[in-house]
């Protein structure tokens, strides 16, 4: 009986000390981090997708089927994402913190946009599996929020993140934001090109 109970209390220790241990803090830095690129990536693809210009050695098939891999491994990190931050009792982020945004005590404002990032990215999951039942028209409204959640998730990382301020957090993340932004120039740049080639 004496055993039992000391071998109770051991793995109850050894679980509090896992929940308020650095794995689950290392684990939720990393895969932020991996979020942060995969998202910069599956932007960075739809941007360039939007143009409907496809350049002969990259077809926009091969465009389109990467850019769905890519934002599916990005649900895969955001629910590792989220897990791991609720199940850090380090800090005081409840399960329902992660849907609603600015109820949370720990940090409101900028765990909020994350939560915002987080409906707005599983609005856009959902009802890209339901394209095929879905018009056009709505299925794209709510697919171009995608550009919004990212932005919000580069705010809440930036503020949030404990790297952000260390020299390789700032250039990851200032990286994310030139790519986007160079996306959005080449997008522009593809989309003029062919009306100056037939004017």
């Amino acid at each position: 009986m004496t055993a039992s109970l000391v071998a109770a209390g051991v793995v109850g220790s050894k679980s509090t000390s896992f929940l308020n241990g650095p794995e689950l803090w290392f684990a939720n830095r990393g895969t932020g981090f991996v979020l942060l690129l995969l998202l910069t990536f599956s932007t960075m693809l739809g941007v360039l997708a939007t143009a409907r210009v496809s350049p002969r050695l990259w077809p926009r098939m091969l465009s389109q089927g990467l850019h769905r891999n890519v934002s599916m491994l990005a649900v895969t990190f955001l629910a590792a994402h989220v897990s791991t931050a609720v199940a850090d009792t380090f800090v005081d982020i409840r399960w329902y913190d992660a849907f609603v945004p600015f109820a949370g005590n720990y940090m409101p404002l900028w765990l909020g946009l994350g939560s915002l990032a987080l409906d707005l990215l599983i609005a856009i999951t959902v009802t890209s599996l339901l394209r095929h039942r879905m018009s056009h028209r709505p299925w794209r409204a709510i697919h171009v929020m995608a550009y919004g959640a990212w932005a919000l998730g580069l705010l809440h990382g930036l503020q949030m993140g404990t790297d952000a301020g260390t020299a390789w957090g700032a250039a990851l993340n200032y990286g994310c934001i030139a790519t986007v932004l160079l996306a959005v120039l080449v997008r522009l740049g593809l989309l003029v090109r062919p009306k100056l080639v037939t004017s």
